[in-house]
């Protein structure tokens, strides 16, 4: 008989906080059966597999960090907008690390959970740089860039890849305001691009 409180969402918080502990790749059922004070095939009864696990993690994961990106970049437009989702992005990334690893890959084809809960995640994106009124073919390439730029950044950040005396964050918001100068620049005319 299953734990009295312990069901698939409880497995699936546990196993997100374990893995901002441990690393999503260091994450095993048998670590979170030891957390949760059960034995490992008690899990088996809410999740049947640690693939299973990993994506329950990456689902709420993305869906956690859709809805605090768009909490901080509401109301806000141009600039501002991509300032507060860069600083947002960075916070919650470097406070939930595993959770953060879990919402790097694309969804796998058919998953529609999981591409809608992307999907939300890609309109905060969409939406912070329509203040900018990029053409369509810039809007997937300054999304891109930014999210690029956001997660290179974070992942040296929390690898501690910074070791130089000048402040971590004065340089991300170097990164940023140089990614709104490009933004806002005429893009060079590559009459060889499709």
């Amino acid at each position: 008989m299953p734990r009295a409180g312990l069901d698939t969402s409880a497995v699936v918080a546990a196993g997100a906080a374990l893995a901002d502990e441990v690393g999503l790749a260091g994450l095993t059922m048998n670590l979170l059966a030891d957390r949760l004070g059960v034995r490992p095939p008690s899990l088996y009864k809410h999740v049947g597999s640690l693939h299973e696990l990993r994506h329950g993690i990456s689902v709420q994961a993305k869906r956690e960090f859709a809805h605090q990106l768009a909490r901080e970049s509401v109301g806000r437009s141009g600039p501002d907008a991509v300032r507060a989702f860069a600083d947002s992005y960075r916070h919650w990334a470097l406070e939930h690390p595993g959770r953060y690893a879990a919402t790097v890959p694309a969804p796998a084809a058919g998953d529609e959970e999981d591409r809608r809960v992307s999907e939300e995640a890609l309109q905060v994106l969409l939406d912070v740089l329509a203040g900018f009124g990029l053409p369509d073919a810039r809007v997937i390439d300054s999304a891109r860039a930014l999210r690029s730029a956001l997660h290179g950044f974070v992942t040296l950040e929390g690898a501690s890849g910074f070791k130089m005396p000048r402040d971590a964050t004065r340089s991300f918001h170097f990164l940023i305001d140089t990614l709104i100068a490009g933004f806002q620049a005429d893009p060079p005319d590559r009459a060889s691009e499709g």
